[in-house]
């Protein structure tokens, strides 16, 4: 089963998000039958049979074997991940694109460029697992807190200093064999409603 799952196809997408479907994606972290779900999430079990279907004819959920009970064989289904995202390029031409915004300031822009981390991260990412490769990327989040927007504004100054000291430095437009990477970096302020992290005591 796959951490995170980028879904694609317009088609998935609707069936992920249909909201019955939605539920029973979230109780096949462990397999399971129709049966089994149908009590869980108090459907007939006919209804949920039809809703499997759907699920398993887009990839969302795989056979995962079968059980007897009762005299009956039953099917088990586990979904193909512990959770999913939907990529922009289900979305077609309406998709968000960084190259259609103007303000590199706007909060528009960072949603467009996170977008865009989602559409092409999720195809890299599944052509690796398509050839049995890892992908190598990277990624930073923290958290910092600022006493002023004149202290903000020094900060931008001082990153966007050393951004552009390191891509000197590293950038070599004509190597051979090497490979072009996207480098972004962002910042917003943090939700207020944002669950804080439990801290554990050792």
């Amino acid at each position: 089963m796959l951490d995170v799952e980028v879904i694609e196809d317009p088609a998935a997408a609707v069936v992920a998000l249909d909201p019955v479907r939605s539920r029973l994606l979230s109780e096949l972290a462990l397999p399971a039958s129709a049966a089994n779900l149908a009590e869980r999430v108090g459907l007939a079990r006919q209804k949920v049979t039809y809703h499997l279907r759907a699920l398993e004819a887009h990839q969302l959920v795989r056979a995962a074997g079968e059980r007897k009970w009762g005299g009956l064989t039953e099917r088990l289904f586990v979904a193909t991940a512990s959770a999913y995202v939907v990529s922009p390029g289900a979305l077609g031409a309406v998709a968000a694109d960084p190259r259609r915004t103007v303000d590199r300031l706007s909060a528009s822009y960072l949603i467009a460029l996170a977008a865009r981390v989602v559409r092409e991260v999720g195809g890299l990412w599944r052509r690796a697992l398509d050839a049995k490769k890892r992908l190598a990327t990277l990624s930073i989040d923290t958290e910092i807190r600022f006493a002023s927007a004149a202290e903000r504004a020094a900060f931008t100054a001082d990153l966007g200093e050393a951004i552009t000291a390191l891509v000197a430095r590293y950038h070599d437009a004509n190597a051979a064999g090497g490979r072009d990477h996207r480098l972004l970096v962002m910042a917003y302020p943090k939700p207020s409603d944002e669950p804080k992290e439990e801290k554990t005591c050792r």
